[in-house]
C-alpha cells in the first residue's frame, strides 16, 4: 500500500485543502501540523497560481493573497521539507500544468519526491494528455491523481483503470465553491470506478457541512473540503489556526461516524 492509500486505511478519509502561502507560509505550516493533529488523513496544498481555471472566487482570492505575499514554488518545497521533519501525514500538491512546466517537470517531480509530497492533482490536464506528466511522476514515485466528473460518462472506467492513489470524484460541474445541493450522480460515478478498479474514491467540490460530508461518505471512501476551509482562513487571517482546527475536528468526526 502506498502512502496515499494509507490515508484510506483507517475508515473514511477526511481530506482538507488549503492554499499554501495564504495568509503566509508560516501560518500554512502551522495549519498543516494542526490539521494533521486533528485527524486529517491527507492534506492537499494548493500552489497559488494567477489563473486557476477550476477555482471559484474564494480560492482565486486566496491565490492572489498568497502570490502577493511572495509564495513561490521553491518556498513551498522548503516548507514541506520542514513539515516532514515532524509530520508524516500524506500530502498532495494541487496545481495547474503551467506552473509545473514553468518550473521544469522533471525538477518539480524530483523535488516532490525529495521533500515528501506523495501525489499531485492537476485539474487542467485531461486523461488524454496525462502522458505529459506521467513519465516524470513514475520516475520519482509521485502519484498522479485522476479526476472524474459527472460528464466523464464512458471515460470513467478507462480513467479508473489507470488511476493511482485515489480517484478524485468531482461532485458537480463548474468551479469549486460551497454548494447547498450535491448531485446524486456521484454515487453512480463511484460505482463505475469500483467496477473497473479497486481504488479509493474521494468526493470533492462543494462540500462544507458535516451533514454533507456524512452523506457523501455513505457511498465513497472520503471527502475533500477546500473552499469552506479557505473561507475560514480568509475570515480570520493570521488568527485562523484554531478556527480551522475546530472545523477539521468537526468534519473528521462526521465522516468517522459512517462505517
Amino acid at each position: 500500500m502506498n502512502k496515499v492509500q494509507q490515508a484510506f486505511a483507517n475508515g473514511k478519509a477526511f481530506i482538507p485543502f488549503i492554499t499554501a502561502g495564504d495568509p503566509s507560509l508560516e501560518i500554512t505550516e502551522q495549519l498543516v501540523l494542526k490539521m494533521a493533529e486533528e485527524g486529517a488523513d491527507l492534506i492537499e496544498l494548493g500552489i497559488p497560481f494567477s489563473d486557476p481555471v477550476a477555482e471559484g472566487l474564494v480560492i482565486q482570492r486566496a491565490d492572489e493573497r498568497a502570490l502577493a505575499g511572495g509564495a513561490t514554488t521553491d518556498k513551498l518545497f522548503d516548507m514541506v521539507r520542514r513539515i516532514r521533519k515532524v509530520c508524516n501525514v500524506p500530502m498532495a500538491f494541487m496545481t495547474y500544468v503551467n506552473p509545473i512546466f514553468t518550473y521544469g517537470t522533471d525538477r518539480f517531480m524530483k523535488n516532490c519526491q525529495e521533500t515528501g509530497i506523495d501525489a499531485v492533482i492537476v485539474p487542467d490536464v485531461p486523461f488524454e494528455e496525462k502522458e505529459e506528466l506521467m513519465p516524470f511522476c513514475s520516475k520519482y514515485n509521485v502519484d498522479l491523481i485522476s479526476l472524474i466528473a459527472p460528464t466523464s460518462h464512458d471515460r470513467i472506467r478507462m480513467i479508473a483503470r489507470e488511476a493511482q492513489g485515489f480517484v478524485y470524484c468531482v461532485s458537480s460541474m463548474g468551479v469549486t465553491g460551497v454548494r447547498q445541493e450535491i448531485s446524486s450522480e456521484v454515487g453512480e460515478m463511484v460505482k463505475l470506478v469500483k467496477e473497473a478498479k479497486d481504488i479509493p474514491c474521494a468526493i470533492g467540490f462543494g462540500i462544507s457541512s458535516p451533514e454533507q460530508a456524512a452523506k457523501m461518505v455513505q457511498f465513497s471512501d472520503g471527502v475533500i473540503v477546500g473552499s469552506a476551509i479557505v473561507k475560514i482562513v480568509e475570515q480570520y487571517g493570521v488568527d485562523c489556526v484554531p478556527y480551522v482546527a475546530e472545523y477539521v475536528q468537526m468534519m473528521k468526526k462526521a465522516v468517522q461516524t459512517v462505517k
